[in-house]
């Protein structure tokens, strides 16, 4: 079974969300806006329960909340639970989309199998378009998991280690393989601009040789006061590359994470039986896939309208129910 978290448009969710620091990293970001959205969308199935009921009560505490059930704010299509339902989750622009400048960031998650990359850039770009109703984005950057740009040894001639369980030759062949989908985008006009994230010099000289749609972009995190290489400045102007600056962290949602955050504790959102098994709640592996983070800013103001994530997990799933027990 998939899981697919959504965190809606972050920027409608209330104060708690609009007034973050600018610079908060983006897995805190992630983390507080499925919380959110998550205790949002149970409070109101709360209310429509309680209407049912014939209960006209206006106080929901939190004990009751958290023992809704979450077949009641969550909903199963063909073998993917959207969590929250997709009831919840529509946040169209309020414009035209040709005002909106939309960036897109997919995150290919540390575990997820490399056969499976060009699927996931499937999924998560038809999630953002469905979630923005819009028929394309202006900029599309990957992020692809292990490697990481590190000023300190750039342009040394090696493309430094990855911290997953291949060769660089392997991560290298994999990462091609799951471009030829993000140049399929691009000639499609799905995706306008296509970039990378986390490219330094000596992975970008072997890599571009090797595509037929070359990317415009490279999103780096330069840790040490923002100051890029001067090597991989004259780099990028040499082969029309834009370098962008980001705070995104890599791992941007970890396994352990997202089990606490779905599990019957007391902070969980009671999609996932806790390991003590004394509660309800699907059961199994978790293996995270992708996160995907899109933003959405109106062109001539220069304004974000809507900003949100998505992310997809997949379960290998068994109920557990009262009665199984």
């Amino acid at each position: 079974m998939k899981l697919r978290l959504s965190t809606s448009n972050i920027l409608s969710g209330g104060p708690s969300i609009v007034r973050r620091p600018i610079s908060e990293k983006s897995n805190v970001e992630l983390l507080n806006g499925l919380r959110l959205n998550f205790a949002s969308c149970k409070e109101a199935a709360a209310i429509v329960d309680d209407q049912v009921a014939g209960n006209l009560s206006n106080g929901h505490d939190s004990e009751k909340k958290n023992k809704i059930p979450f077949e009641s704010w969550t909903s199963l299509d063909s073998n993917c639970l959207h969590i929250p339902s997709k009831v919840f989750q529509a946040t169209p622009l309020t414009e035209e989309s040709s005002e909106y400048d939309i960036t897109v960031k997919l995150f290919l998650l540390p575990g997820s199998r490399f056969a499976d990359w060009r699927l996931h850039l499937q999924e998560a770009i038809a999630a953002v378009l469905q979630e923005l109703s819009v028929e394309s984005i202006n900029l599309l950057i990957v992020s692809f998991p292990g490697i990481s740009f590190d000023a300190d040894t750039e342009g040394r001639g090696d493309c430094g280690s990855n911290n997953i369980d291949a060769s660089d030759s392997e991560l290298s062949d994999a990462m091609l393989y799951a471009w030829r989908q993000v140049e399929l985008l691009k000639s499609s006009g799905v995706a306008l601009q296509i970039g990378l994230a986390e490219f330094g010099q000596d992975r970008l000289s072997k890599f571009l040789p090797r595509t037929k749609h070359r990317p415009t972009v490279d999103q780096i995190n330069v840790r040490d006061c923002c100051v890029v290489p001067e090597s991989m400045m004259l780099f990028a102007k040499q082969e029309n590359l834009e370098l962008l600056t980001h705070n995104d962290c890599t791992n941007i949602l970890p396994q352990g994470t997202l089990r606490e955050l779905l599990d019957g504790g007391e902070n969980g959102a009671g999609v996932l039986a806790g390991a003590s098994g004394e509660d309800e709640g699907l059961r199994g592996d978790l293996k995270l896939e992708w996160v995907v983070k899109y933003t959405a800013v109106v062109r001539d103001r220069g304004v974000i309208e809507n900003k949100g994530y998505f992310a997809s997990a997949e379960l290998s799933e068994k109920r557990l129910g009262r009665d199984d027990q």
